[in-house]
């Protein structure tokens, strides 16, 4: 046998100088074979490297696969990151590997990574929709039993499961602590595009900061980007204002650092920020960053949880899981606005 070519199912048997079907019986537990003859055919599968194609098997006979297909919108982003390891590690105690794609939030990207999931006959199918995608093509998929479940989004046109973080609550919290240090022009600076389901979720928590302090929001202190480069030339842009912001409020862990580098950059030490989500060495920064923490572990988990309950047969009403935030104060946010250092 050629050394670069991967064992098959008939080199097995012709080193053993049985059958393939004797062999495929005893990698598949399906059939009367001899403790003598399993024993040589499991000794000739360690020798030779023999790995079965569990897909092409499954296809077979109709079963699902032993694989979770999962699709995140960006395989850089640690966040989607950390979800993604917790979503392994608890699958991983029932014997289910993670298959992982990235939409780069595009819905005909997001569509044919889930089609090819779905060919495979994948145990569970878990998303990060994309704005603008339409899942009502999984329901049929759904009502045969697949679990499929919604990560950090809701969905559109399915009614299944979803696990998001307490967005709106947390980037009030967030905002009002900015507030309480006496901060009332504060800059926001959110994904895109504006319709994506936790920009607009924290942007209503920023407006509902504002009210409850009976501060008038102010539309030219919002703006948007989608990575680190333009959030710092959005930081800038919005530093350059006639009356500008003493405080900032990041929408998202790559926004806080492009505004982060943008301080850095011009040397403003006098503004206040606040992120939303930890990023990597918020703590080495100086001023540490003060953010408001989401816990993608325990996204992760509950993502988990709740589809191997699906797949054990669980068939209640589809419900939407919220993983609280928590503030963590670390010094960037704390900075005192200038008419409180005046006073």
């Amino acid at each position: 046998m050629a050394a670069s070519r991967r064992p098959t199912l008939a080199d097995v048997a012709r080193e053993v100088g049985v059958s393939a079907k004797t062999v495929s019986r005893v990698l598949n537990e399906d059939g009367p074979v001899s403790p003598r003859t399993r024993e040589q055919v499991l000794a000739a599968v360690a020798q030779l490297g023999f790995q079965p194609n569990l897909m092409a098997r499954n296809i077979r006979v109709g079963g699902p696969d032993t694989t979770i297909g999962l699709v995140i919108p960006d395989l850089a982003n640690p966040f989607f990151g950390a979800v993604a390891r917790a979503i392994e590690d608890t699958v991983g105690e029932r014997g289910l590997t993670l298959l992982m794609g990235s939409s780069a939030d595009d819905p005909g990207r997001e569509r044919a990574l889930t089609d090819k999931f779905l060919a495979r006959r994948v145990s569970i199918l878990m998303i990060v929709p994309s704005v603008g995608a339409d899942h009502s093509h999984l329901k049929s998929h759904r009502a045969a039993g697949l679990p499929v479940v919604f990560l950090d989004r809701p969905g559109v046109g399915l009614s299944t499961d979803s696990i998001v973080s307490s967005n709106r609550a947390g980037t009030q919290d967030g905002v009002a602590h900015l507030i309480a240090h006496g901060h009332r022009r504060i800059g926001f600076i959110g994904d895109l595009p504006v319709k994506l389901y936790t920009r607009r979720e924290r942007l209503a928590g920023y407006r509902t900061a504002l009210q409850e302090a009976d501060i008038a929001y102010d539309r030219s202190l919002v703006t948007n980007a989608h990575d680190q480069p333009a959030a710092a030339t959005a930081t800038a842009q919005l530093l350059a204002q006639a009356d500008p912001p003493t405080a900032l409020f990041a929408g998202n862990n790559m926004v806080a650092l492009g505004m982060v580098a943008e301080l850095a950059r011009s040397k403003r030490k006098d503004i206040a920020v606040v992120g939303f989500d930890d990023v990597p060495l918020a703590e080495a920064l100086e001023p540490a960053l003060t953010v408001v923490a989401q816990d993608p572990e325990e996204i992760g988990r509950a993502a988990a949880a709740t589809a191997l309950a699906r797949l054990d047969g669980d068939r209640s009403r589809a419900r939407t899981i919220t993983v609280p935030t928590r503030l963590i104060v670390r010094g960037s946010g704390e900075r005192p606005s200038p008419a409180l250092q005046e006073a």
